[in-house]
Order: C-alpha cells, then structure tokens, then sequence
C-alpha cells in the first residue's frame, strides 16, 4: 500500500509511501488520502492529523503516466477528492515535509495548519511548463499570502525555492534538520492533546471561515480550466517532451 496510516497518542499520521516513484501520487493513492483525512476527522479520538512522505521526498505531484492513462471524463478527480477532504478538515493538519515538493506537494501546504520543512526541501510548482495551470486554490491562496508580483513568478514562471524562503514567504513555520521534521512536526501534533479539542476546531473554523467557500470555487474554477488545458497542443507537447525526458518546444505557439 502505497499511502499508510497509524494513530498513536492521538494523532493520525498519513504517509505518502512510493519512494521508488518518488512519492509520485496516482488517482488510486488520491482516494486513499481522501479517504484516511476524511476517517481521521470523523473519529474523536483523533486530535490532530499529520502528513508527511519520506526521508528526502515529499511528493514529487502528480504521477502522470497514471493520470493520463486514467482520465476520469466528466467524473471528479481523485485529486480533487482529496483536495476536498483536507479543505473541509476541521481539526489540525501538520506537514512534515522533507525534500522534494513538486505541484500538489508544495500546494497542499497552503491548506495545513502547521508545516514544518528540512534544510534540504526543494517546493515548486511547474504547472506552466507541463502547459497546465495552478489547482488545488493556488491561484487564489497565492497571491493572498505573498502578493501578486511574487506569486506571478512562482505560479507563472514556476520558480522553485527552498526552507528558508518557504518560511519567509509564510508557507512554513520552520526550517529543521533532515532528520528532526518528523520527530518535531509529531511534538507539535501532540500538543493538541492537552488542549480543549471543540476549542481548538472553532478556532480553526474561525481562522478560515472567510476563506472556505472562495477556495471551494478557486478549486472548481481551476479544475475547469486545468481539465481543458489537457487536451491542449501546448499539454500534448510538454507531456511528450516529459515522457521522452526532454526540454518541451512551445515556440511554435502563440
């Protein structure tokens, strides 16, 4: 099983677990995800959530071959399932990110409570360069937190950044050794347990009650624009370019 889940002392850890695709996520393991966010916030005895991959990989995004080879039509996407499920959690995410965080790895910090990356982590999100646009609210969360002129270089020119200028920005807490993360994303997740449970989820709902229904419709605008760039020329030579492990040609676009 490519996503695991414990719960011990009250925090249910999900873990992304394909470190020979580099934690690439297929739709399969985007249900998983959904489904062990959505079983986590249902049972009272869990406090807090934490989310985390491997020992230096995240999650490289998407895993593409499987996404392509499994378009869902006019079905939701698994992606957004899971998208879905972490907007909608009412009680405290903690990322522990180590490494790589490509697309989806880096967007979904922008919905946890507390995230917490290593010396070594590398964020990007290239959705531009595969002809595709911004999902999981990005495009609306962005530019609220770090101002449109560095959002536009990080969303449309897809730059990648590192610790320190995550923290900066405001998209983590903390910086940490490679091998302190996890230990201290996990003290910080049990923290929760010496605190008013029903307290802490209406202060949580409070923190985001402006936010929740516009990142609803970021989400679902941005999947109708990502789904019809798919099928675009620009899409179709990017992800060739990508299979045959080359740089994409867009040149002859306009």
């Amino acid at each position: 099983m490519t996503i695991k889940t414990a719960l011990s002392n009250h925090v249910a850890t999900v873990e992304i677990d394909r470190p020979q695709k580099k934690n690439a996520i297929t739709g399969e393991m985007y249900l998983a995800l959904a489904q062990a966010v959505r079983d986590a916030n249902a049972d009272p005895a869990v406090r807090s959530v934490l989310i985390t991959g491997q020992p230096g990989v995240f999650t490289a995004g998407n895993d593409l071959e499987d996404f392509m080879r499994n378009k869902q039509g006019d079905a939701e996407l698994p992606s957004v399932t899971f998208m879905r499920s972490l907007v909608t959690c009412d009680k405290p995410v903690i990322a522990a990110v180590t490494g790589l965080a490509v697309g989806i790895g880096t967007t979904m910090l922008l919905h946890c409570d507390f995230v917490y990356v290593s010396q070594d982590a590398r964020l990007s999100m290239p959705f531009v360069g595969l002809g595709l646009v911004p999902e999981f609210a990005s495009s609306l969360m962005l530019p609220a937190l770090v101002g449109h002129a560095k959002a536009a270089e990080m969303l449309m020119l897809g730059e990648p950044f590192g610790a320190e200028q995550a923290v900066a920005l405001g998209l983590a807490n903390a910086v940490l050794p490679a091998g302190d993360v996890i230990d201290h994303a996990r003290r910080v997740a049990e923290r929760f347990n010496a605190l008013a449970p029903a307290a802490v989820r209406e202060t949580k709902k409070l923190l985001k009650q402006a936010g929740t229904d516009a990142v609803l419709r970021a989400i679902a605008a941005e999947v109708a624009v990502f789904s019809d760039r798919l099928g675009s020329p620009e899409a179709r030579e990017a992800l060739s370019a990508f299979f045959e492990k080359r740089k994409p040609d867009f040149s002859q676009f306009s």
